[in-house]
């Protein structure tokens, strides 16, 4: 029994840990010049602030679904001043109606390993870029999963999505107008932030 609990520990341990490493963000830079003759002084902020979950909403843009597999994407608007940089893939978290968490298991497209499903939108294909957004800028990232169960086991039914820039930060709480239901353990593909 103990062992087992040591395992699963060291497992949360590293799936923290790759969370957070693959989620890192620039931090901000600001370079100060001045002059002898002059008493002007010029800074130049070279990169933003991290996006924060908190200053965003979102909305859930229903998909569509071919040989089982449903497709759909979410759009995060930003609704506080200023600018942030975002940079990679979300987080998420399903909860059935009873608020419980449900098992997922996120797969980022594109990956390493080749990619088991291609999105209908080019630049949810693509890799990771740098994203500034500004007050009412939006972003957006795709989501896909299989709806067909296999063998005996019945697929998750979410009513609430928790989208996250970064491990242990802020969510952004997403309801779809029909249940997201992931067969597979709960398996999603994800693509990057676009």
């Amino acid at each position: 029994m103990r062992r087992g609990l040591i395992s699963v520990a060291i497992f949360i341990a590293f799936v923290a840990i790759y969370t957070a490493v693959r989620h890192s963000t620039t931090t901000p830079t600001t370079t100060t010049t001045s002059t002898a003759t002059s008493t002007t002084t010029t800074s130049t902020t070279l990169a933003n602030s991290a996006c924060k979950a908190s200053d965003f909403s979102g909305a859930y843009n229903e998909g569509q679904g071919a040989a089982g597999t449903i497709e759909a994407s979410v759009t995060l608007t930003k609704s506080t001043a200023g600018s942030c940089t975002l940079k990679g893939w979300p987080l998420m978290t399903l909860q059935d109606r009873l608020g419980a968490v449900l098992p997922v298991h996120l797969v980022d497209v594109p990956s390493s390993s080749g990619n088991a499903i291609q999105f209908d939108t080019a630049a949810a294909n693509k890799a990771p870029t740098t994203l500034t957004l500004h007050q009412n800028s939006t972003t957006t990232f795709s989501l896909a999963y299989s709806d067909v169960p296999t063998g005996a086991t019945a697929c998750e039914s979410a009513v609430t999505l928790s989208v996250q820039f970064v491990a242990s930060g802020a969510a952004i709480n997403v309801t779809p107008q029909y249940a997201v239901q992931p067969c597979n353990a709960g398996q999603i593909w994800v693509s990057p932030f676009y």
